[in-house]
């Protein structure tokens, strides 16, 4: 067992405050009323049901990736904030939120994919003003190029998902390569300007896509940042296990599904 400000504590050192971005609200989200705990569950978002299966397991702290809220908001409303809210408060846990503060560890899981593909040179794709060396999404070469029908295959295989998206020209091969894990659209520019040859993230909207310079892919907000959330659940463990602290991954749900004719 250890306090909760020692596992706070260690939860910031792979995701430090500072490399939050301006609008973000990483940190404490519910203070919960235990000094020590000795489990912690892990989960992409702070969901009704994603924390309630936590709490069913005794969880002392929760922590996610999503914020429950960016800013200070009633309970207004009976919806999921709400339930959420009150699953919290009636049970004494913490929640703990480490949104941009993750993404930003170039080094970390956010770079799960990266690290999977065997990507050298992994540098982020947006430096932070806090740390050169991190920021949000990240950019590596492929040990060789691949012939993009390869590339693809070897991508769908690391997802583990069913269907995606694209947009954008296609290139005969790949050797660079940019990931954001969540919404990345943003930076499709930025991937180009720097030669990838593709660019995997979530949440493309149709102009975006009609005006892609390069290859985006759309894999899923959802499956980029859940295998993340997984693998720090691993890391969090081998830290905290010797001390007492039983540390647990909480899948979350997929939100999409595809629909083919006649299906």
């Amino acid at each position: 067992m250890l306090s909760v400000r020692e596992i706070i504590a260690r939860i910031e050192r792979l995701a430090p405050p500072r490399l939050q971005e301006e609008w973000d609200a990483c940190g404490v989200q519910v203070a919960g009323d235990r000094d020590d705990a000795s489990r912690l569950a892990l989960t992409l978002d702070p969901s009704p049901a994603c924390i309630a299966a936590a709490l069913d397991w005794n969880a002392d702290v929760v922590l996610c990736h999503h914020p429950l809220a960016l800013t200070p908001k009633l309970p207004a409303k009976r919806d999921a904030f709400r339930e959420t809210l009150r699953l919290l408060l009636s049970s004494g846990a913490w929640l703990y939120a480490a949104h941009t503060s993750l993404d930003s560890v170039t080094a970390g899981p956010v770079s799960w994919l990266g690290q999977e593909l065997g990507l050298s040179s992994l540098a982020p794709l947006a430096p932070s003003a806090a740390d050169p060396a991190c920021g949000i999404g990240f950019l590596g070469d492929l040990p060789a190029p691949l012939p993009l029908r390869d590339f693809l295959a070897r991508l769908e295989g690391l997802l583990g998902r069913d269907f995606w998206t694209q947009c954008g020209p296609e290139p005969e091969t790949v050797r660079r390569v940019a990931c954001c894990p969540g919404s990345g659209a943003s930076l499709m520019e930025r991937a180009a300007s720097l030669g990838a040859d593709v660019l995997v993230t979530g949440d493309v909207r149709y102009h975006q896509a009609a005006e892609a310079p390069l290859l985006v892919i759309d894999a899923g907000h959802f499956r980029l940042e859940e295998e993340m959330m997984r693998r720090l659940a691993a890391q969090l463990s081998d830290d905290l296990s010797p001390h007492g602290v039983d540390v647990r991954f909480f899948e979350g749900r997929e939100p999409f599904t595809a629909r083919v004719r006649g299906g």
